[in-house]
């Protein structure tokens, strides 16, 4: 008997394992497939990574059930720095005590252990790993994908969630702007003698950011942070190169001593940094989601949040259609998600795109004007306002899994 489900999501990333357990709570059906194991996503030193939950991605992981598997472990994001080199005239977000935190920060292999978890009971979620599609077919009656072991799933909607190099956009058709930065990120956790008091630090150099974000204090009481080191692709060699010691040194150097002495705690990792952006992300029987539709530079955290946005109005759109007896494939079901995500992500990569270059100006000059630009921002009680609300991701019109 055919196991014809409502979805056929391809890639079980952070992305695309919310999505299914979203779509699972408002009864839609998945096939979920990922060429990696889930034992072997969620191994120690797999994915070093940490990532900012901004206070709309939590919402949508409180209402699908995560709260009490991930309150534990994450670590408030009390106030953001914003400095351009350690000079003066830096911006502070922070919050009134009443308006509550800018985000979390939790380490990825976290998330996905309480996904894997959460999915685990729900019969609407088929999990099919250590297989890859070879084959995708999408007709006027549905969709079916045929894996690498001769088994073919069934399902009404495709969606791809397989990350930037997302082989269903490719085979699609769907076009997307794309760059490169010419950058790399340096991605590890260091522990410090100071505590961070929940501040995420964003230092600028021309040569790109160095984000420290907090972390929970390890069991033994070392207080400790990620971080994200961006640096240029000629020096990307040199860098990776070094032994622990030295690394440490030119992360210390660019830190101006903030928080005394540092210790490494984690392998180093480095991924290159581009940009693309889909100026589509629905073909007939097919939506795009998280990386696979937009991916950007990590200089403003916002590369998740803004997937994690996607699952929330595809959720609520392919719900709302259902309702109204139109099948999960249906082009006005579609049509509406891709209205609604086109304004937000859009601003969001522009933004970033744009933060990325005017902080990549070298010079005295070009310094100074962004630090008077910095100084307005840091007076302008409405304006800082106005930023931390898109940090949180707070702003516009927002799905129902996205509100407290």
């Amino acid at each position: 008997m055919t196991d014809k489900r409502d979805l056929v999501i391809l890639g079980g990333g952070l992305v695309g394992m919310t999505l299914a357990l979203a779509a699972a709570k408002q009864g839609i059906t998945s096939h979920v497939v990922d060429k990696a194991l889930p034992e072997d996503l969620t191994a120690e030193g797999v994915d070093g990574r940490a990532s900012a939950i901004s206070t709309a991605s939590w919402n949508l992981f409180c209402n699908i059930g995560l709260k009490d598997r991930l309150e534990p472990l994450g670590c408030a994001i009390e106030a953001i720095a914003v400095t351009d080199a350690m000079r003066p005239g830096r911006i502070d977000f922070k919050p009134q005590a009443d308006e509550g935190t800018l985000g979390r920060m939790y380490a990825n292999r976290d998330i996905r252990l309480a996904l894997f978890e959460a999915a685990r009971g729900e019969s609407a979620i088929a999990w099919h790993s250590g297989v890859e599609p070879v084959k995708r077919d999408r007709g006027p009656h549905g969709v079916a994908v045929t894996l690498s072991d001769g088994r073919v799933l069934q399902g009404s909607l495709l969606v791809g969630a397989e990350g930037r190099q997302s082989p269903t956009r490719l085979e699609s058709g769907l076009k997307s702007a794309k760059w490169d930065y010419s950058h790399r990120a340096m991605v590890t956790a260091i522990t410090h003698e100071q505590p961070h008091g929940g501040v995420a630090w964003e230092i600028f150099f021309p040569a790109g950011p160095l984000a420290l974000l907090p972390l929970l204090d390890l069991p033994d009481g070392r207080h400790r942070s990620a971080v994200v080191w961006t640096v240029g692709e000629k020096d990307a060699a040199g860098v990776i190169a070094l032994p622990d010691a030295a690394f440490l040194n030119e992360i210390q150097r660019r830190m101006d001593g903030i928080f005394g002495a540092i210790e490494l705690i984690a392998p180093r990792m480095a991924y290159p940094l581009n940009f693309h952006h889909a100026g589509r992300i629905v073909a007939d029987r097919l939506a795009l989601v998280g990386d696979a539709a937009h991916g950007m530079h990590p200089i403003a955290g916002q590369g998740l949040n803004l997937g994690l946005r996607d699952v929330g109005t595809l959720v609520q759109v392919l719900a709302d259609g259902m309702r109204l007896g139109l099948e999960p494939g249906d082009a006005q079901v579609l049509a509406r998600y891709e209205r609604w995500r086109s304004v937000d992500s859009l601003t969001v990569m522009a933004a970033t795109d744009a933060l990325v270059r005017l902080f990549g100006i070298p010079g005295r000059l070009p310094s100074l004007v962004r630090r008077m630009g910095m100084g307005v921002v840091q007076r302008t009680g409405w304006l800082k306002k106005f930023f931390m609300e898109e940090a949180r991701g707070m702003s516009g019109d927002l799905p129902e899994l996205l509100r407290a």
